[in-house]
C-alpha cells in the first residue's frame, strides 16, 4: 500500500508540474485564457447576485470544479472534504462502526446479517431484525447512507438501537462502536474438493484475506484441493496495488498489467514474482458486466497468461486510471491520468474483457412435469419471452455462490472434467 501511495503522490506531482511546463510553454495563448476567466468571473458574480435563492461562494465554486472535471469524463470528479473522508474509509477497508451488513425495508433499517465477532454479533442482532430508531431517533425519512452513517462513529462511542423483531415487541439495544473489517474476501467449499473465493472489492484488507481465505480452504479439503473458482462478478474494482498482489498471487512470472499516460515517460509496468499460492490448480474466474476496473485487470492478467478459464459474459470495459490529488484544505480531486493494459497489449477501456467459455446468468430449477411442460398452445407472447431472457441477463445477487447459481455450476464441472482427464478422482 505504501507503494501505491507513492505511486499516486508521484502521479499528482507530475501533473502539476506538466500543467505548469504547459502553461509556460503557451504563453501565445494566455490572453484568450484569460478572457475566458473573465467570464467565467461575470457568470459567478450574476449567479451570487441574481439566481433565485441565495446560493453560497463555496457551492458555486465547488459545483464549476466539479462541472470540469466531469466533463472530461465520467470518472473523473471534485471530491469535498466529506466525500474525500467517505473514500479513504471505503478503500481502506475498516471504520468505527457496530458490524452489520444493512439494507431498507419500507423506510426502516432491516438487518441483512451480523458479521462475526462484531458488536452487533455479540448483542444477538438477527437477519431480518428491523432497526426503528437511532438513540431515540426515528429512521423513517431517512436515506440508507444517512442511516449507516449514523451508526458509524468514534471507536468505544455508544449508540442504541430500537430493534423490531418478529414475535416480539420492540426492544433497545445498547452497543458500543468497536473497529470493524470490510470482509472482502468470501470462501467456501465445494463438494469433491473445489475450493471457491468471491472478492467482492479490492480494498487495502484484500490481499490478506485472500491468503487467509486459499489456507482455510486447503485445510478443509487436506491439501486435496483439485480446483479453484475466483468470483468477480459485480466487483466494481478498487485499488491498483491489491488487483496486482491478486494476480501475482496466481502467477509466477510475466507482467500483470501496464498503464501509460499521456506521456511515453509515465508509463509503469507491474510484473508478478515467483509463488502461486494455489500451486498450478486449475482455475476458473467468473465474470460478468459488473465486473470492472480492478477485476478486469486480474482477470486479463490470468487470461493472457493462461492461468484461468474465464467463465461468464463480458466486463464491464473500465480501463482508466484514476489519480486522487488532494487539495489541502479543500477535499481532493479524481483525475483519470492512465489507462491499463493487459499482459498481451489490449485495452481494457470501452471494450471489457471477453470470457473464453459464454455463459449467460441462470437460476437452477427442476425439471418441470409433464402437465407444465411449455408447448405452442401455452406458450406466452414474444413479449413475455423477451422478458425472461432479459430478467436473466443479469446474475441476482442473492443467488451467487449458492447451489442454485448456474454459472457457478457450470464452472465446477468444467474443473470436474478436467481433474477426470488428469487422471484423478472426484468423488
Amino acid at each position: 500500500m505504501k507503494r501505491f501511495g507513492l505511486i499516486a503522490a508521484a502521479a499528482a506531482t507530475l501533473f502539476v508540474v506538466t500543467l505548469r511546463q504547459d502553461v509556460g510553454a503557451a504563453q501565445s495563448n494566455n490572453a484568450e485564457t484569460y478572457k475566458q476567466l473573465t467570464v467565467f468571473g461575470d457568470v459567478f458574480n450574476l449567479v451570487r447576485s441574481d439566481y433565485v435563492d441565495e446560493v453560497t461562494d463555496d457551492t458555486l465554486i465547488e459545483g464549476a470544479i466539479n462541472g470540469m472535471l466531469t466533463s472530461l469524463d465520467p470518472h473523473s470528479n471534485y471530491l469535498n472534504a466529506k466525500n474525500f473522508t467517505d473514500m479513504k474509509v471505503q478503500t481502506r477497508g475498516e471504520f468505527g462502526g457496530l458490524g452489520i451488513e444493512v439494507s431498507m425495508d419500507n423506510g426502516l433499517v432491516k438487518v441483512v446479517s451480523p458479521i462475526d465477532d462484531t458488536p452487533a454479533a455479540h448483542a444477538g442482532l438477527k437477519p431480518g431484525d428491523l432497526i426503528t430508531h437511532l438513540d431515540g431517533d426515528p429512521v423513517q425519512g431517512l436515506t440508507l447512507p444517512e442511516a449507516v452513517e449514523k451508526m458509524r462513529g468514534p471507536i468505544n462511542s455508544e449508540i442504541t438501537l430500537t430493534i423490531r423483531r418478529e414475535g416480539r415487541e420492540p426492544f433497545d439495544v445498547k452497543l458500543t462502536r468497536a473497529t470493524i473489517k470490510i470482509q472482502s474476501v468470501r470462501s467456501h467449499l465445494e463438494e469433491g474438493g473445489i475450493g471457491y473465493i468471491r472478492i467482492t472489492s479490492f480494498n487495502e484488507q484484500t490481499d490478506v484475506g485472500l491468503n487467509n481465505q486459499m489456507k482455510s480452504l486447503k485445510q478443509q479439503a487436506n491439501n486435496k484441493l483439485i480446483g479453484l473458482i475466483l468470483d468477480l462478478r459485480n466487483n466494481p474494482g478498487g485499488l491498483l496495488d491489491q488487483a496486482v498482489a491478486v494476480s501475482d498471487a496466481f502467477l509466477d512470472k510475466g507482467e500483470i498489467v501496464s498503464t501509460r499516460g499521456r506521456r511515453s515517460d509515465d508509463a509503469q509496468r507491474y510484473n508478478a514474482r515467483p509463488g502461486d499460492i494455489a500451486s498450478g490448480l486449475p482455475m476458473v474466474v467468473l465474470i460478468n458486466g459488473g465486473s470492472a476496473s480492478a477485476s478486469e485487470i486480474v482477470a486479463g492478467a490470468l487470461q493472457d497468461h493462461h492461468r484461468a478459464i474465464l467463465v461468464g459474459t463480458r466486463s464491464f470495459g473500465k480501463g482508466s486510471v484514476q489519480t486522487i490529488i488532494p487539495l489541502p484544505g479543500h477535499g481532493a480531486m479524481r483525475l483519470t491520468t492512465a489507462r491499463y493494459y493487459t499482459p498481451s497489449g489490449r485495452s481494457i477501456q470501452a471494450k471489457g474483457i471477453d470470457p473464453d467459455i459464454v455463459v449467460e446468468a441462470a437460476k437452477i430449477e427442476r425439471a418441470p412435469d409433464k402437465t407444465s411442460v411449455k408447448t405452442e398452445a401455452n406458450a406466452g407472447t414474444k413479449k413475455d419471452d423477451d422478458g425472461e431472457a432479459a430478467e436473466q441477463g443479469s446474475v441476482d445477487p442473492s443467488l451467487m455462490g449458492t447451489a442454485d447459481d448456474y454459472q457457478l455450476a457450470r464452472s465446477i464441472d468444467m474443473l470436474r472434467g478436467i481433474a477426470l482427464f488428469n487422471g484423478r478422482v472426484v468423488n
